[in-house]
């Protein structure tokens, strides 16, 4: 959503934005309903009474959510700063705000919204605290520049009356807003503290498209087909007995429930045979299977996560493994880069603040690192690493260990061992 630079922000202009807001309200509410499991197969028409009608439900969305950012963030993101006043003020900024939690949520809601919203306020005792916001009641507008710079953000609900109540945040203030959606009325209005507009968008990708959107029909499909294979399940427990040149009365059938005995002589066809058995339908398992399998291929392929309970998954191992998570890994690094543009903003906030006592541009200088959670193979690991040494420098060669953090602390600490070492060999050999 996009308004013109120049204009101003009145009522009636929040209002159509939130009209427009709450169509798109639908989208997010049936994408967080995917994910609790709530799907299409719950919502079709019933079967006719006497017909099995299962309503299945495999929650593929939840587990390709949680499995990706489990493996993108599941190790917290590490910042580091060359002056070390200003990362011991981002780390108790950090702290304060318990930012891994933050941080994960943030990267949940992306993945299954597309976008999520984090808001910056100052508490009683001028300290910068956060925290994430749903799509489902949140919104921001961009300027109509080329830049597309954010203008301004709303934060709104409802209550039991239909009453609207929320706030909004512009470059200058924060502004309460309140009253019918087609009588808007702005309120008390408070200084905005920060240098920008104190709203910072986390999106998955550029089309603010869910990790799951482009696979729903699939998962639709998977669960009706599941659904119907439980039918048959249902149907087959629920045969015809048919009797072939036999006359079955009542008396009979009630005997045949009772003592599950069936003993006819003496009738039958021409021939005097009697036939009893069950009546069968045609059997379509294979068919329903291949394409339970066919739909779980796709689903995991198309959203290029990696489906690591499948059972060939466990075995592979070194190159095997990072071909395996090679197309999850690249997603993880598309999502990484929006990722981080979205902390710089949220700590170039932090920094115009001179209440945080560091420099309004210390920001620029902060480094992230984004550790994959995956599995390691140390073995492979430190084989690699003993064939570079003396190929490659020492920080080089270590730097593919997993189990080393940090290099160059940990190439200080071998130089320092090496020189006690030395030390003490030269001291034996005096004595």
């Amino acid at each position: 959503m996009t308004f013109s630079k120049e204009g101003e922000v009145t009522p009636e202009v929040v209002r159509k934005f939130i009209e427009k807001h709450k169509a798109e309200v639908a989208r997010y509410r049936y994408l967080i309903n995917m994910y609790q499991g709530i799907m299409d197969i719950a919502t079709q028409e019933p079967k006719d009474s006497w017909k099995p009608d299962n309503r299945l439900s495999v929650n593929f969305p939840k587990y390709i959510v949680d499995t990706f950012t489990g493996y993108f963030n599941g190790i917290p993101v590490k910042k580091s700063h060359k002056d070390s006043k200003v990362l011991e003020r981002l780390q108790s900024f950090d702290n304060l705000n318990d930012m891994e939690d933050e941080e994960s949520e943030l990267a949940k809601m992306a993945c299954i919204y597309g976008r999520a919203f984090e808001l910056l306020y100052q508490d009683e005792v001028t300290q910068t605290n956060v925290v994430y916001n749903s799509p489902e009641n949140m919104f921001m507008v961009y300027d109509d520049s080329i830049k597309e710079e954010p203008l301004f953000a709303v934060r709104y609900g409802f209550d039991t009356d239909d009453n609207l109540k929320g706030e909004v945040y512009t470059l200058l203030e924060t502004i309460e807003i309140s009253g019918k959606v087609g009588e808007l009325s702005f309120g008390e209005r408070t200084y905005n503290p920060y240098s920008e507009l104190p709203v910072v968008e986390f999106y998955f990708n550029e089309e603010r498209m869910s990790i799951f959107e482009s696979v729903i029909s699939l998962v639709n499909s998977f669960n009706k087909a599941i659904s119907e294979k439980a039918n048959d399940v249902d149907y087959f427990s629920d045969q015809y007995l048919v009797f072939l040149g036999a006359e079955v009365d009542e008396g009979d059938l009630k005997n045949i429930r009772s003592n599950r005995v069936i003993n006819y002589y003496g009738r039958g066809d021409e021939k005097g045979n009697i036939n009893v058995r069950f009546l069968e339908k045609p059997d379509s398992d294979s068919q329903t299977e291949n394409l339970l399998d066919r739909l779980t291929k796709l689903i995991f392929q198309i959203t290029m996560v990696a489906n690591i309970s499948d059972e060939s998954f466990g075995s592979s191992s070194g190159v095997a493994l990072a071909y395996k998570l090679q197309a999850m890994s690249n997603l993880a690094l598309a999502f990484q880069r929006k990722f981080q543009s979205s902390l710089n903003k949220r700590y170039k906030l932090f920094c115009s603040l001179t209440t945080n006592e560091v420099g309004k541009d210390s920001w620029k200088d902060i480094e992230y690192s984004f550790t994959r959670n995956e599995p390691k193979d140390i073995k492979e690991q430190a084989e690699t690493a003993t064939l570079l040494m003396g190929v490659t420098s020492e920080e080089t060669a270590l730097s593919v260990l997993s189990v080393v953090p940090d290099v160059k602390t940990e190439v200080d600490r071998i130089h320092k061992e090496k020189s006690e070492t030395s030390v003490f060999d030269y001291d034996k050999e005096q004595e």
